[in-house]
């Protein structure tokens, strides 16, 4: 995960804040990294799993035995629109309270407030089981965004403790890939448990929450037990692997002790750049949320109907997975994020078109096709946010530019609930066609804020630091 080329592209002399020399061996760093990644990355990475799992599973409960008449819409008695709006109170939380958290976050120590926050959507997710209206629904499902919306903010800025920028997208990859995982797993797991539908006189998709809670709210304790909060505190780290951790990191990312001032997040607010990054995120945001939660749906208008629409979710996700971590690695390698970006946004633009285009009964192309733009537009996000991450050069940027960038998502998330229109199955034109919009548009807007940040590299002094592109 930390090839030995990344270590050698980095310099071998650090400078602390008081401006002492500090020389690392390349090797010892390497070392560091590798263990870094063996305790940071896979429990950062199950945590997210089940975070999506958690989230997206009401896309899967929606259509699950519904030719049996036992699915959520028609248990508790759902409108389009009352499904549709319980989509979007969720998305309306994490509005709220993903910028609010990373202050949580800092303030409590990751390892306290992330198993806090695991807990409670945990819980959450298990009383949707309970839901037995409009009412029920909607309330659960506005707790459950307010206690996830944390997280993955919470978790991009987590790594600005441990990695310098160019070690970031490929973790922030294997991060977010779970979530192309959660959506594989997440519809095989609801092909079986639609088989349990009736036992306990419970429908499946009140068993699909249920079963899917109950692992969140378990492991919170592994979490709040495991999890490390900074490298300048954790025990397992010796104390030369303490100092290297810390003093390779600074100038480049956040330190854990350092204060969060209100001039650095004046500063933060003004800095226009950081809304051209926030405008591409939300582009990103509008396909995100809508394959997220309607990509049974759209399966379903592909041909597949019952179990077998769950079933066929599965491979467009494990491609996403591996097209993912493949670019987001390539990025961190060949320092290219924003050229990734825009890349992966232009190829599930075009894709999107081809998609709307396709006549409705043309079920193979589309279905090849939909693999193509659901790969590609989560391969997006990783180098996107390391990309911004990158740029964000105090730790009261990072903590409050990091969650507000995906805090700004929430709109095009929102956007991405209302898209799908079921007066439109199964060809859903307007659907892909505003994906491929905004598909398009962030990837030119990723091609015109790089130009920027050149240009403002060829202005810059001897021993200024550059922007990253």
């Amino acid at each position: 995960m930390a090839p030995h080329t990344d270590i050698e592209k980095s310099s071998i002399e650090y400078k602390d804040e008081e401006s002492e020399l500090y020389v690392v061996d390349p090797a010892a760093e390497e070392r560091l990294v590798r263990r870094l990644d063996r305790r940071v990355v896979p429990l950062a990475m199950l945590i997210y799993l089940l975070c999506s799992l958690d989230r997206s599973n009401i896309g899967n409960a929606k259509v699950l035995n519904d030719t049996t008449g036992n699915d959520l819409l028609q248990s508790i008695n759902l409108s389009t629109q009352d499904y549709t709006t319980a989509l979007m109170v969720f998305l309306i939380a994490y509005f709220i309270f993903e910028t609010p958290s990373n202050y949580m976050l800092k303030a409590f120590r990751p390892s306290r407030w992330i198993a806090l926050l695991m807990f409670s959507w945990g819980a959450m997710t298990m009383c949707l089981g309970a839901a037995t209206n409009f009412g029920s629904l909607t309330a659960v499902r506005f707790l459950l965004g307010m206690f996830e919306a944390g997280l993955f903010p919470g978790l991009v800025y987590f790594l600005t403790f441990w990695y310098k920028p160019n070690e970031r997208a490929i973790r922030v990859a294997l991060i977010l890939a779970c979530a192309t995982l959660a959506g594989a797993f997440g519809g095989a797991i609801a092909y079986g448990v639609g088989k349990m539908n009736g036992t306990g006189g419970l429908e499946g998709w009140r068993w699909l929450f249920i079963l899917e809670g109950i692992p969140s709210c378990l492991l919170s304790l592994l979490v709040l037990a495991l999890f490390p909060d900074y490298p300048e505190t954790v025990r397992w780290l010796n104390t030369e692997e303490r100092e290297l951790a810390t003093r390779r990191l600074q100038g480049l990312a956040s330190v854990g002790h350092s204060k969060i001032s209100w001039e650095e997040a004046k500063k933060t607010l003004k800095e226009w750049r950081l809304y051209v990054h926030y405008i591409i995120y939300i582009c990103i945001s509008v396909p995100f949320s809508s394959i997220s939660l309607f990509t049974p749906t759209i399966v379903s208008g592909l041909g597949y109907t019952g179990l077998d629409a769950q079933l066929f979710t599965v491979p467009p996700y494990a491609v996403a997975f591996v097209v993912t971590v493949t670019i987001s690695w390539l990025s961190d390698k060949y320092e290219k994020r924003s050229i990734a970006t825009s890349f992966c946004l232009f190829i599930a633009g075009i894709a999107f078109i081809v998609e709307g285009v396709l006549a409705p009964t043309a079920f193979k192309a589309r279905y090849g096709v939909l693999c193509v733009a659901v790969s590609f537009a989560f391969a997006s996000i990783p180098p996107l946010l390391s990309w911004l991450t990158a740029n964000l050069q105090t730790t009261g940027a990072a903590t409050l530019g990091v969650p507000m960038n995906v805090s700004m998502g929430a709109i095009g998330q929102i956007i991405g609930v209302y898209i799908y229109k079921a007066s439109e199955a199964p060809g859903y034109p307007t659907g892909h066609f505003t994906n491929a919009a905004f598909a398009l548009l962030g990837s030119f807007l990723a091609l015109v804020l790089r130009t920027v940040y050149v240009r403002w590299n060829r202005k810059l002094g001897i021993n200024e630091r550059e922007w990253r592109v």
